[in-house]
């Protein structure tokens, strides 16, 4: 049993190093003489702008921990007294000037250099602020960024975290602002960190760090008491069972722990990590790791659930486009539902942030012969083509250097379409591909490698026999979109009238034809849309030409004839899309399409839920780049992979997955308006891949504790198709009377998990980092009766089984 029988250091003892470490983190960060970092500390009097008309005064200052920023009312009225903060590591990017859709109105009329937005991770709304003079913006421009950076690169990420988080709830928690707390405010403090402790333990708690005597805890008894509430039994179990003498663990212990872990077991690694994690200076040198320090690598990015390896571009990107799974935005420019949302260039910037390497575009004529974007008939908003191309411009490449896809929903004039291509060329320069890469004739699509940094256009293409009839016909609006729309009128038309459809399939109505721009048509190269046929001849058809499906049209074929789809996807691109009845721009479910090779599933990055968690976990990997490689069982024109039947086929791996959740750290309340609402957690472990391997299992719950819950139970999965499998942990808060309240979620393809004792790092619905909210777990994964410990031992088994 683990830990039997070995003795325990004092948490005490072990304490200090780390409280001197991390309640110092500006020293820690190097940043203590920093001049931005001091004029951020001291405050700002500046002006929050949501529009021309909304402006409020607000003082906004850093905090001593460093990594909050505090953000308050300078009116003195009771309800516009509210304070915000925010945390540095929520901040995606800081940006100078009116580059918003707040200031940009604004630009000519205030200073451009006195004005910046923060933009967080997220759903969150971005901050647009005015300040007095230009210095003080650069101050603050130059500070966000600078600890942005410095954290990111920080080990010690999670300590520094957890201490702010704490420090956040003691601040609320010292009603009269003594610096000292009594033990009716030690009492609020556990009900704000969701933890409900028996009276009897917390009282002794409470009254073991008075040392003083006094009924009140100061300064460093508070520390104290945080200290063992911190306290991890189940880690320190861990500990002890590696420890000869549960006190450190020597560089050959170390080493014993990552060989069960099935890591890099050499006496190397070991040393590297002690250099790196241990902050007691005499372990270090001696060479030992303390509980403290293990206890910060077990948290640390090295050890997540999440293969860190994987967090890298390390797949072979030298393959046809056609063999990826490619990240695929649907109706990008909407904020919320299709019927009445905003339409913006800030959901460009947000699903470009994320990896999304393919964006639609609806585009419809506008006024004064620019053309536009939105929803077409609906009271979706309208944002100038003109300003998303140049948005798509300047962030299409910052996330990953991968080919980017313009999925074109072409419903403008021809006159506007010129302007549409005017536009695409002069904005993008040489990022747009207007030809071939090769004059040879093509085989087979280029590769993401060879595409990289370019921008593709998926639209129409003329035909010669098409363009020809154009030439005497009357201008008709040409659209792109819903090309199995497209092919299904043809199919009915024919029966009733064969001489309506043209011989390309498009549907000829009398005096009227759909007519399509040269300019624009000749930058459409590798993405030619068409409408779907059928499945024969598919080694005939050219490897440029690809269909739009709807989720209706493509789940009937795949159940219809799963073998053939998954042909076809071997060589032409496909891309799937909402059903239009999905009003609130809700999503359909993406495994479906992954399971039989669909590379664009587009989904609305808009819309939070299980959906987007899913997607988000299948691009997590290959350094988030947008491209993942298929299954070879996908990539194969005479693959016999079914979706709907994967028994003994190609693919069929049966691989036993067991996970223990053993417990959950400092999960975040649901109903902040109570203050003694306590959460009531239970883990759902979830597997989604092929039919027969979709599986869920709970834990059961734990009342009134979200601050460190213990479950210590097991689930186990039998997978038939491990390749295509993602696993989703989500925490809930139990309701007896109605559904289950959120709490948090972690999604994650099968072949990045890892092996052994791990901790998984929830994140918030919208897909942002839940810190310091984690779960604490075990991994172990058998095939054929052998355990199998590493990702590369079962990327290798898979290949030799494959």
């Amino acid at each position: 049993m683990l830990g039997s029988g070995k003795s325990s250091c004092s948490p005490r003892e072990q304490g200090k190093k780390v409280g001197e470490k991390t309640t110092d983190p500006l020293r820690r960060l190097g940043l203590l003489d920093n001049d931005d970092i001091r004029v951020m500390m001291k405050g700002s009097n500046m002006v929050k702008v949501r529009s021309s008309r909304w402006q409020k005064s607000r003082n906004l200052r850093l905090l001593e921990d460093g990594l909050t920023v505090w953000c308050e009312s300078t009116k003195s009225s009771r309800k516009a007294k509210s304070q915000q903060t925010f945390a540095v590591t929520e901040v995606e990017c800081v940006r100078e000037g009116c580059q918003s859709e707040a200031l940009r109105p604004l630009s000519g009329s205030v200073p451009e250099n006195q004005c910046f937005t923060v933009i967080f991770k997220g759903t969150r709304k971005s901050l647009d602020l005015l300040c007095h003079c230009k210095d003080e913006a650069l101050s603050w421009v130059r500070g966000l960024r600078t600890l942005k950076e410095r954290v990111s690169s920080v080990v010690w990420l999670y300590s520094l975290t957890l201490y702010t988080w704490i420090r956040g709830y003691l601040r609320r928690a010292d009603q009269n602002q003594d610096g000292k707390m009594s033990y009716d405010e030690v009492k609020r403090l556990l009900q704000m960190i969701n933890i409900d402790l028996s009276e009897q333990y917390a009282r002794a708690l409470f009254k073991r760090c008075d040392r003083s005597g006094d009924g009140r805890l100061d300064h460093i008894e508070i520390e104290e008491f945080c200290r063992e509430l911190l306290r991890r039994p189940e880690l320190d179990s861990v500990f002890r069972h590696y420890s000869s003498n549960g006190c450190v663990l020597s560089t050959a212990e170390l080493r014993d722990f990552l060989g069960d872990q099935g890591e890099d077991a050499s006496l190397n690694h070991a040393q590297s990590l002690i250099l790196t994690y241990e902050l007691n200076d005499w372990a270090q040198k001696n060479q030992l790791m303390t509980q403290n320090g293990f206890t910060m690598y077990m948290l640390s990015a090295e050890n997540d659930v999440f293969n860190p390896d994987h967090a890298r571009v390390y797949q072979d990107m030298t393959r046809p486009l056609a063999h990826y799974f490619i990240s695929s935005s649907h109706n990008t420019y909407l904020t919320k539902d299709q019927v009445t949302s905003a339409s913006s260039t800030e959901p460009y910037i947000r699903a470009l942030n994320q990896g999304c390497r393919c964006v639609e575009l609806d585009c419809w004529d506008g006024d004064k012969g620019e053309p536009v974007i939105y929803h077409g008939h609906t009271l979706t908003s309208k944002v100038p083509f003109k300003e998303v191309i140049q948005t798509i411009a300047q962030y299409a490449f910052k996330a990953s250097p991968y080919p980017l896809i313009l999925s074109l929903e072409n419903h403008c004039s021809v006159e506007q379409q010129a302007v549409m291509a005017k536009h695409l060329r002069t904005i993008l320069g040489n990022k747009l591909l207007s030809k071939p890469l090769s004059d040879k004739p093509l085989k087979e699509l280029p590769s993401p490698e060879e595409l990289k940094g370019r921008i593709l256009i998926k639209g129409k293409k003329h035909t010669p026999h098409l363009a020809q009839m154009a030439k005497t016909s009357s201008c008709a609006s040409f659209s792109s979109s819903s090309d199995d729309e497209l092919a299904s009128s043809s199919k009915n038309t024919s029966k009733k009238d064969p001489a309506k459809v043209s011989s390309g399939g498009l549907v000829i109505k009398p005096g009227k034809l759909s007519k399509l721009s040269p300019e624009l048509s000749d930058l459409v190269v590798y993405c030619k849309s068409v409408p779907f046929h059928g499945f024969q001849n598919v080694s005939e058809k050219p490897p440029n030409e690809m269909s739009s499906f709807s989720e209706s049209e493509a789940l009937r074929l795949i159940k219809d004839s799963g073998k053939l789809f998954v042909r076809h996807n071997s060589r032409q691109l496909s891309r799937i899309y909402p059903s239009g009845q999905r009003l609130q721009s809700s999503n359909y479910d993406p495994q479906e399409m992954w399971n039989c090779g669909c590379q664009m599933v587009a989904l609305n990055f808009q819309t939070p839920g299980e959906q987007m968690d899913l997607n988000q976990g299948c691009f997590l990997t290959n350094g988030r780049c947008g491209y993942v490689i298929k299954p070879s069982f996908l990539c194969s024109p005479t693959s016999n992979f079914n979706p709907e039947n994967t028994g003994g086929g190609p693919g069929h791996i049966p691989t036993q997955l067991t996970i223990r959740i053993i417990s959950a750290q400092q999960l975040p309340k649901i109903n902040t308006e109570k203050a003694s609402s306590i959460v009531d957690p239970q883990v759902w472990v979830e597997i989604h891949g092929v039919a027969i391997d979709n599986a869920k299992q709970k834990t059961q719950r734990i009342d009134n504790n979200g601050f460190n819950p213990r479950w210590d139970c097991t689930v186990s999965f039998q997978l038939q198709v491990p390749d295509l499998v993602l696993v989703r942990f989500v925490v809930e808060d139990h309701d007896h009377t109605s559904k289950n309240d959120f709490v948090g979620q972690f999604t994650l393809p099968f072949t990045s998990l890892r092996t052994g004792y791990r901790h998984v790092h929830l994140l918030k619905a919208d897909g942002s980092s839940l810190s310091p909210a984690t779960l604490f777990i075990h991994v172990k994964v058998t095939r054929k009766g052998v355990p199998i410990k590493t990702v590369s031992e079962r990327m290798a088994f898979a290949k030799a089984n494959a």
